[in-house]
């Protein structure tokens, strides 16, 4: 790819990005220019051969692509600080929660291509889950965009009104997947195993999981049919988590982070 990338905000998510591009190889690293207030917290990035500086107007005005990695509440004043070095070459991708494309394009008052992206944090890894929503980009210039985060992980095009919801389902859900390994875990020392070796079982047995269903696109209960036998320890064990209320809690538990995110 030979299009420049400027990454605004060096923080937890806008550093995965950039790590995580650099790790596919997706572009060069010179190619790559990540801002920051106080520049030498990215030193690693920099002796990657990432260019590192605090001025947001002039990594703006050196690149295409521009991704807007800030909170949500620094936006404006972030955006502010290099609209008037926004201009038809440029491409801008937000990844700041809730912020609408519409916010978006009143703030930078440019009749320029503007995404709107939910990845999550295993965007460090190549493993993010990514949503896009976006208006005024042609067929090329979404490709382009999509073609970022695809080398980073899944990307789904959704209508922008559903991107509330995949930051539960994608990104909180993260968070989800985290605690149910973390219970695995604790039921594994339980029944014996120590720390180590009950991580490595469950850490690989969710993977696999995960990879059946992606690889096969089979749906869930099909593959759970082929691990239940009559009178089973793994139907057994299902009934009890689902007596327990399993599946009704981390079902409530989305609808009411939903709730949440809707009301800010």
């Amino acid at each position: 790819m030979n299009k420049k990338i400027a990454i605004i905000g060096g923080g937890n998510l806008g550093s995965a990005i950039a790590e995580g591009l650099l790790k596919n190889k997706f572009c060069d690293p010179a190619d790559i220019t990540i801002t920051k207030r106080r520049i030498e917290s990215l030193k690693k990035l920099s002796e990657k051969g990432v260019a590192i500086i605090s001025d947001n107007a002039e990594a703006v005005q050196q690149s295409e692509i521009i991704i807007l990695a800030v909170k949500p509440y620094q936006v404006s004043d972030v955006l502010h600080s290099f609209q008037t070095k926004l201009t038809q070459k440029h491409l801008l991708v937000s990844v700041a929660t809730g912020v609408l494309i519409s916010e978006l394009q009143e703030i930078i008052k440019k009749n320029i291509p503007v995404f709107r992206a939910m990845p999550n944090t295993a965007i460090s890894i190549e493993q993010s889950m990514t949503c896009l929503s976006y208006t005024n980009a042609n067929e090329s210039q979404a490709a382009t965009i999509e073609k970022i985060f695809s080398s980073l992980g899944r990307v789904v095009i959704i209508d922008e009104k559903l991107m509330e919801a995949a930051t539960i389902l994608g990104s909180c859900g993260t968070a989800y997947a985290m605690r149910f390994i973390r219970a695995s875990i604790q039921g594994g020392i339980e029944i014996g195993f120590d720390v180590a070796t009950a991580s490595l079982i469950v850490e690989q047995t969710v993977k696999g999981a995960a990879e059946l269903l992606m690889q096969k696109g089979s749906h869930p209960e099909q593959e759970i049919d082929k691990v239940t036998t009559p009178k089973g320890c793994t139907i057994a064990g299902l009934n009890e988590m689902e007596h327990q209320g399993f599946s009704s809690s981390l079902i409530k538990g989305i609808a009411v982070s939903y709730k949440k995110i809707e009301k800010t």
